[in-house]
């Protein structure tokens, strides 16, 4: 008998089901002096409230590659490149007024609202002969 090479067919399929699963902490501070053009807010975790009302006492670390910041001032969006977030229970929020901006007025609002993301995927595979 002559030799042969055998050839396996299997037929697969394959679902994969994620959720993204983000948990939003905000906080809340009141500007307390003006801050003017060249200098920088900085904000102590103590002076930010939670959406409880609250003091803070540690800001959220944050999940590499899964998480963001988002800052506004008077309800407007901050650049990124104007916010420095530093996490935990010396944590702090500083914002660069740049020169030649208006200043941040004495009871300005600012929020500060961090997002992380704890991903899970679930897959199933069905195999079709």
């Amino acid at each position: 008998m002559a030799l042969r090479i055998l050839k396996i067919f299997a037929s697969a399929t394959t679902t994969t089901t994620t959720e993204t699963v983000p948990t939003v902490e905000r906080f809340f501070y009141e500007v307390a002096a003006q801050v003017t053009a060249g200098n920088t807010l900085t904000i102590a975790v103590g002076d930010f409230e939670t959406d409880a009302g609250v003091a803070a006492t540690s800001l959220p670390a944050l999940a590499t590659n899964n998480s963001y910041v988002n800052v506004f001032v008077n309800g407007i969006l901050v650049m990124n490149n104007l916010v420095t977030y530093t996490d935990g229970a010396a944590g702090q929020l500083e914002i660069e007024v740049p020169v030649g901006s208006e200043p941040i007025e004495a009871t300005t609002p600012v929020v500060l609202e961090v997002v992380n993301f704890a991903p899970s995927s679930t897959s199933t595979t069905t195999v079709i002969t």
